[in-house]
């Protein structure tokens, strides 16, 4: 239990770093995002869009209780990851651009796989 607990936090502060961090340098628009969104044919305003839903999304996953909003948001966590991940490799690009997506996916399943009880959503078997 203790272990599945430590593997729990180091996973989501990593995870939660990780969107943070890449969510503050989407809203700045910075010019090398720019180009890289270019280069993926997306429109630069999803920046904005990408960056408001990560660090929404990282509150949701560290604040207490609200296991609903908790399972939107790694949902949201691993859609735009594997997205991201499958952009660039559609587009052809090295793996030093493919690789930081999916490190942030497979946190972000290691954090959801392992959270704690009072971080799930109760399922009530009826009969």
């Amino acid at each position: 239990m203790r272990t599945k607990k430590i593997i729990y936090w180091i996973a989501t502060i990593w995870l939660s770093l990780g969107m943070l961090s890449t969510g503050i340098v989407q809203l700045l628009k910075m010019d090398q995002d720019v180009d890289r969104m270019a280069d993926l044919n997306y429109p630069v305003y999803l920046l904005t869009l990408l960056g408001i839903w990560k660090i929404l999304g990282v509150i949701a996953v560290l604040v207490p209780k609200f296991p609903i909003l908790k399972e939107w948001a790694y949902a949201g966590f691993f859609f735009a990851m594997s997205g991201a991940a499958f952009s660039h490799i559609m587009a052809g690009s090295p793996a030093s651009e493919i690789f930081p997506s999916l490190l942030l996916l497979v946190l972000t399943v290691v954090s959801w796989y392992f959270r704690p009880e009072s971080r799930r959503v109760a399922v009530r078997l009826e009969q």
